[in-house]
């Protein structure tokens, strides 16, 4: 295959990619704490050796994936009205434990399981500024989360959530579409955090804006495709002409 074939599949791969996470961000569109990722695409520029001519016509530009980020942008706090949800406001990640370790998340549903622990929508338990899962005994029934994540009842203070910072979350590495893992970056607690009781954040994606961006690339997936077929057909008509012209 000759340059032109390769550059129009390297183009093929990563629009494959880049829908694909724009269908990924349209399917997370209502869930807790998403943000939605993008693309970065770059050149990768080959020189050929040894052929004459202007430079221009001497490099073929591929195209290279060079990341994935997300939007930092926080997502819209919806009133639940359920005493265990909690969002947060600014910087921060609530602290869960999972069967993989500690784990960060948004995603501030949480329910009380039968042993009295809160869980989040996972099931997994949230952890206090001790870094033990947080318990609501059986007879408190009157759950209140303060604005710095102290939690207390009615027979008095149960503990305090684990909030906390990273200084570069494009760092941490998602796990699903809710948690993530620190990668190696050190969690620091936050010292006043801003959390709301009764609310949950909501994924900053904005649907139309993304099926949008979605329908763009698709047309772009096509148009390569059609490209594609155009220079596999012109490929084997000179392989035709070249036979015929040997016979």
């Amino acid at each position: 295959m000759d340059s032109a074939g390769y550059v129009i599949l390297s183009r093929l791969t990563l629009q494959e990619r880049a829908t694909a996470v724009l269908a990924n961000n349209v399917a997370n569109a209502d869930t807790p704490g998403f943000r939605a990722n993008r693309t970065l695409f770059g050149e990768q520029i080959s020189r050929a050796a040894g052929v004459e001519g202007p430079a221009a016509l001497r490099r073929t530009a591929y195209v290279q994936d060079r990341a994935t980020w997300r939007q930092g942008e926080q997502g819209p706090v919806q009133q639940t009205g359920n005493p265990l949800d909690v969002a947060i406001t600014g910087d921060g990640f609530f602290g869960v434990e999972t069967p993989r370790g500690e784990r960060f998340t948004r995603a501030g549903r949480f329910s009380l399981g039968p042993d009295g622990r809160i869980l989040d929508m996972q099931g997994n338990a949230l952890l206090s500024d001790q870094g033990q899962p947080l318990a609501i005994a059986p007879g408190d029934t009157r759950i209140e989360i303060l604005g710095d994540g102290t939690v207390r009842s009615e027979n008095g203070p149960i503990g305090k959530l684990r909030v906390v910072r990273f200084e570069d979350t494009q760092r941490l590495r998602a796990e699903g579409d809710r948690h993530y893992d620190a990668a190696g970056e050190q969690p620091l607690p936050v010292d006043r955090p801003a959390l709301i009781q009764g609310a949950v954040e909501g994924s900053n994606v904005q649907p139309i804006a993304e099926m949008t961006r979605l329908t763009a690339e698709l047309r772009e997936f096509q148009f390569a495709t059609q490209f594609a077929e155009n220079e596999g057909q012109r490929v084997q008509s000179v392989i035709d002409r070249l036979l015929r012209t040997r016979n």
